[in-house]
């Protein structure tokens, strides 16, 4: 079976809710897909990010996708999208942060104000806590290391002994998980 009839067949398989052929699909692609992210942009590990996040969506949306002709295609216009998504938000956010610093936006905000926001982070925080306690010991584990100490999945699977697939998939199930929690 050629590459692209074998990702045509995941895919098929993925839209009936077959996760071993999101996988599979997975494999097949993963390197293809950095390869072509490195390209848009050099940051590696915005791209290995947005690869995750692609493959996030695609299972997520599922129930909502069509058959494709060119499984490859779709993906790499997919992560096109979503990397510049990302790089657009950080140049959003590095100019509200410069317009701050500048004093452009530096209306004072009233003890109420603060008091409010204050209060929103904390609810945050405990919604966040009791969503995390949900989870295994070791999806906790790699949640913080991911997100909290801001490992790579590298340096995640070098910490805890895994291969880095199995601490990609931990963390991937663990976040759907907390989104469950957290709607």
């Amino acid at each position: 079976m050629l590459p692209t009839e074998q990702d045509k067949n995941y895919w098929e398989q993925m839209l009936l809710g077959d996760k071993n052929a999101l996988f599979g699909l997975y494999n097949n692609l993963y390197f293809h897909l950095i390869r072509f992210g490195l390209k848009i942009n050099p940051d590696d590990e915005l791209v290995k990010d947005c690869v995750n996040q692609v493959f996030l969506n695609l299972w997520d949306k599922r129930t909502r996708l069509n058959p494709v002709e060119n499984v490859k295609s779709y993906l790499m216009t997919s992560l096109r999208r979503c990397m510049l998504d990302q790089l657009a938000y950080i140049d959003r956010t590095n100019l509200a942060v410069n317009k701050m610093g500048k004093g452009e936006a530096a209306n004072e905000l009233s003890y109420e104000e603060i008091m409010i926001g204050i209060q929103q982070d904390e609810e945050l925080k405990n919604k966040l806590r009791v969503a995390i306690a949900q989870l295994t010991p070791r999806q906790s584990e790699l949640i913080q290391l991911k997100f909290f100490e801001g490992l790579s999945y590298e340096q995640i699977a070098e910490r805890t002994s895994q291969t880095i697939k199995t601490a990609y998939n931990t963390i991937y199930d663990a976040i759907k998980i907390l989104r469950k929690i957290l709607k």
